[in-house]
């Protein structure tokens, strides 16, 4: 752990991994209101320079367009500048950063982490979750097999008229969706736990993961808050 220069108290350094699915926007949440860190979604930077037409945001989009991924290199320069210009002498979390082990290198080189917060969620319970949606298209009303089933199946509550379910809904999709991100994940995974910095929680929803979760975080970090969650 690292000392702000700014105060010369610790600073805490994390990246969050976890599926589509998995839960990881409401963990990160909850990570930043209980524990008052900075969140970085590295989409949400990609979407801000393309927006707005920066020099590295025309380049991402040249590799978008030509349907190649945007390069190791591209990436680690766009979220080590915004981590430097944003979040420097500040407790960090970052999200969909790093994926490749190029990246996690490189982050590991230029901004030693201090943890890696692995959330691990059965394939089958993030299929059913996502592949129960079901939506009225007119509207944009969700409904879910589980969660919250419409009063005549495969019906809207409001209209009576057929709901769809999107095609990046369907378990087949799903399921292709969760192996990619596994096979791609899995090398940034090992690459953490050969350095000693992954730490991961399992379980099925964010309510069962995160006691455990923030019982750890206790324990590397001072709460700002605590909240009741459930």
């Amino acid at each position: 752990m690292v000392f702000s220069v700014k105060t010369g108290a610790k600073v805490l350094r994390a990246v969050i991994l976890g599926a589509p699915g998995s839960g990881k926007g409401t963990i990160s949440a909850r990570i930043v209101r209980d524990f008052g860190m900075r969140y970085l979604a590295a989409g949400d930077v990609f979407r801000h320079h393309v927006k707005h037409e920066t020099e590295l945001g025309q380049q991402i989009k040249t590799s978008v367009n030509a349907g190649h991924l945007v390069p190791d290199s591209l990436v680690v320069k766009l979220i080590l500048q915004e981590v430097r210009d944003k979040l420097e002498g500040q407790n960090w979390l970052l999200d969909g950063f790093p994926r490749t082990v190029p990246q996690a290198q490189a982050l590991y080189e230029q901004k030693p982490l201090d943890v890696c917060l692995h959330l691990m969620v059965p394939f089958e319970t993030i299929i059913g979750r996502i592949a129960g949606r079901w939506v009225h298209l007119k509207s944009g009303r969700v409904y879910h097999n589980d969660f919250n089933p419409p009063h005549v199946q495969g019906k809207d509550d409001v209209t009576l008229e057929p709901l769809v379910q999107r095609e990046d809904d369907r378990a087949d999709v799903v399921l292709r969706r969760l192996q990619t991100f596994a096979e791609r994940t899995a090398p940034v995974v090992e690459f953490y736990r050969s350095h000693d910095l992954l730490q991961e929680f399992s379980g099925t929803e964010s309510n069962e993961i995160w006691p455990t979760m923030r019982e750890y975080l206790n324990t590397i970090i001072e709460p700002v808050a605590e909240h009741a969650y459930g």
